[in-house]
């Protein structure tokens, strides 16, 4: 199988090919996410998904993961390789630092999903949507 490959491959891939890899699962992830809380309408998933997929949205659960302590030390390295990549585009409606750890969050989902560890993607995962939901939640005044 082609994944195979990679697995062995994690480590040394550069950080911004595993922030494109973690962009694409943490995607899907989200989709079925919003789909099993019953958003079923194209419109309304769109705008429920930048909740959790937007810059803003992954720069915070990073941060939540770092200050809680729930990366381990292997995975902290990922998330500064991603930090520190650098990249020829930044999108106008952030900053580069909140880009930065965006990309972070995303080499981190790609770098477990390559490295074929997916009961901690799977955990990953769940918090992070957690997160999303929570910050959601506090930017509504909820």
């Amino acid at each position: 199988m082609l994944i195979n490959k990679f697995a062995t491959d994690a480590k040394t891939l550069n950080s911004l090919a595993l922030a494109y890899m973690g962009d694409a699962v943490y995607e899907l992830y989200v989709r079925r996410h919003l789909l099993e809380k019953g958003h079923v309408k194209p419109h309304l998933l769109q705008k429920s998904s930048i909740e959790f997929v937007s810059a803003k949205a992954q720069n915070y659960i990073i941060h939540s993961f770092l200050e809680e302590g729930f990366l381990t030390s292997e995975e902290e390295a990922v998330v500064r390789r991603g930090r520190n990549a650098k990249s020829n585009s930044v999108p106008k409606n952030t900053d580069v630092q909140t880009y930065r750890y965006s990309t972070a969050f995303e080499a981190l989902i790609g770098y477990l999903y390559l490295k074929q560890d997916f009961e901690r993607l799977e955990q990953v995962v769940e918090r992070a949507l957690l997160k999303a939901e929570q910050r959601k939640e506090d930017k509504n005044g909820k």
